[in-house]
C-alpha cells in the first residue's frame, strides 16, 4: 500500500502519481509511514552491524528490532490520539519550567544544555518539541492511570514482611586498592614486570607499611602501581570475584595479589560500616513509592492492550 506527495511536478502530472513513501501501518483513522519507522531504526542499525553476526543473524536481529519498533510507533501513536481526544495540551511555561528543573539538577547552563544537544543532533526546539510531548503523556497516564491508583497499608505492610532482608539493615565496606594496568597488547614480559612490581607492593604491606602511605608515594609516579580510594559498597554492589574476597576480610586487612580484566590489584578494606535496620514506619514511603510504579506500569500496560483492542490497527506488510 502507498500513498503520493501533495505535489507532482508538471513533468511528472501526464504520468502516474510520484510514490514518495510507504504506509508501515494503520492507526485508526492516521498512518506510520516506512519513513518513520526507518528513523527509528536508523540510531541502533549501525550498532546491529558492527556486532559482527553472520548476515542471517543479522537479517533477523534488525527484523525483530524492525517489529518491536514498529509496535512502539503504534503504541505512540494511539496514546497522542487519546491526547488529542482527551483536550490534554502543555503550556510554553510548563516547558521552560521542566527544563529549568533538569538544569538545576545538571548543574547546566544554557551554554551547557545548547551543547549537550548538539552532540545528540538536536535543536533546542525540537528538544522543546520532545519535552512537549513527554510532558502530554505524562499528563495523559495521570489522567488515565495514576489518579485511579491507590496504594494500602496493607500491602505496604505485606511488601516490608515479604522483603525482611532489604530492611534488615546492610554492611558497607569502604575499599582502597593498588593496581597496576597492563596495556591492551601487553606480552608476556610486560605480564611479568607488571606482576613483579605488585610483589614488590606485597612485600613492603607484610613488613608493615600502611597501605595508604605506599598510595600515597606512588601517587601519579610513572610505571608504578597506583592507588586509589574506590569508596563504599555493599557486597553485592562488586563483582562475584571481589565479592568472594572482600566478604572475608576486616577492618585493616589487605589481600593478595588479584588479577583481573586489565591487570593486577591488592584490594585493602579501611572500614566496615554496619547501618541499622529499618522499621516499617521507617521505609513506608519508600515502599509506598516501589508499589505504586510497580502499579502504574502494569495499569499502562493493560491500559495500551485495552486501548490496541478496541482500535482499528493494520500493519501493512
Amino acid at each position: 500500500m502507498t500513498f503520493t506527495s501533495g505535489f507532482v511536478s508538471s513533468s511528472a502530472q501526464a504520468d502516474s502519481p510520484v510514490v514518495v513513501d510507504r504506509i508501515a501501518a494503520v492507526v485508526n483513522d492516521e498512518i506510520i509511514t516506512l519513513y518513520d519507522l526507518d528513523k527509528e531504526l536508523k540510531p541502533y542499525e549501525e550498532n546491529i552491524k558492527a556486532l559482527g553476526y553472520d548476515a542471517d543473524k543479522t537479517r533477523e536481529t534488525l527484523f525483530k528490532l524492525r517489529t518491536d519498533l514498529l509496535n512502539k510507533l503504534i503504541d505512540r501513536k494511539l496514546t497522542d490520539q487519546q491526547i488529542k481526544k482527551n483536550n490534554i495540551n502543555v503550556s510554553s511555561k510548563e516547558i521552560d519550567e521542566a527544563i529549568e528543573r533538569m538544569k538545576e539538577t545538571r548543574s547546566y547552563t544554557d551554554e551547557d544544555l545548547r551543547a549537550g544537544l548538539a552532540q545528540q543532533g538536536l535543536t533546542l526546539e525540537e528538544y522543546r518539541e520532545n519535552l512537549k510531548q513527554q510532558l502530554l503523556r505524562r499528563n495523559l497516564v495521570n489522567r488515565e492511570i495514576r489518579s485511579k491508583i491507590v496504594v494500602t497499608n496493607e500491602e505496604i505492610e505485606e511488601y516490608y514482611n515479604a522483603h525482611r532482608e532489604k530492611y534488615a539493615g546492610n554492611t558497607k565496606y569502604h575499599i582502597w586498592n593498588i593496581s597496576i594496568r597492563l596495556s591492551q597488547y601487553a606480552d608476556d614480559t610486560e605480564k611479568q614486570m607488571a606482576s613483579e612490581k605488585m610483589e614488590a607492593v606485597l612485600a613492603q604491606l607484610k613488613q608493615g607499611r600502611s597501605f595508604k602511605s605506599i598510595v600515597s608515594e606512588n601517587l601519579n609516579a610513572p610505571g608504578t602501581p597506583q592507588g586509589a580510594d574506590l569508596g563504599l559498597y555493599q557486597l553485592d554492589e562488586l563483582s562475584a570475584e571481589l565479592q568472594s574476597v572482600v566478604k572475608l576480610m576486616s577492618t585493616g586487612e589487605y589481600s593478595s595479589i588479584l588479577s583481573f580484566a586489565g591487570g593486577y590489584q591488592i584490594i585493602y578494606v579501611d572500614q566496615i560500616i554496619a547501618t541499622d535496620p529499618k522499621a516499617i514506619a521507617e521505609a513506608k514511603n519508600e515502599i509506598q513509592d516501589i508499589l505504586y510504579n510497580e502499579a502504574i506500569n502494569n495499569r499502562y500496560n493493560s491500559w495500551l492492550t485495552e486501548l490496541r483492542e478496541r482500535s482499528h490497527i493494520k500493519i501493512i506488510k
